[in-house]
């Protein structure tokens, strides 16, 4: 599958009703299950970084969901080893740094214009008007992108 692809497939789990981070995690279920994870399980795990981390408003859910395939892909797993980590860091700056670059900001509060602080917890209907006024489709499909440009 190629970058345009789950670009794509990131744009639609969104608009089925999918958060941002599940929006952009599901696009990777190949590599999921290729690393033998369940895209159910994967989809509960990224689950409370929708809106910025549970409605926070913090770092963007789609940046989220694609640091967490990156993590799978390209992530350390001995604490000791800090070349792994800086090998990792790296990576995340720059894919964290090109998100940016795109879009002007990674924090789901400046993306969406939003004063700081959380908003309430429960989330907004999905309507078309919910749609229309969110961007938040076209963000998961940039994560998702850059991503898969990169891997």
């Amino acid at each position: 599958m190629d970058a345009n692809d789950r670009a794509e497939r990131a744009r639609e789990n969104f608009l089925s009703g999918c958060n941002c981070p599940q929006s952009v995690v599901g696009a990777f279920a190949d590599v999921l299950e290729k690393n033998g994870i369940d895209v159910e399980v994967a989809t509960r795990l990224a689950s409370p970084f929708g809106g910025g981390m549970g409605r926070m408003r913090e770092v963007c859910g789609a940046v989220s969901g694609m640091l967490m395939i990156l993590g799978l892909e390209e992530g350390y797993n001995d604490p000791g080893d800090d070349e792994a980590k800086a090998r990792l860091y790296e990576r995340v700056q720059e894919l964290a740094g090109e998100f940016k670059a795109q879009n002007g900001s990674i924090l789901c509060r400046e993306l969406l214009g939003l004063a700081e602080g959380p908003d309430a917890p429960k989330p907004e209907a999905r309507t078309q008007a919910y749609y229309h006024n969110r961007p938040c489709a076209e963000y998961c499909a940039s994560a998702a992108q850059i991503l898969a440009e990169h891997l």
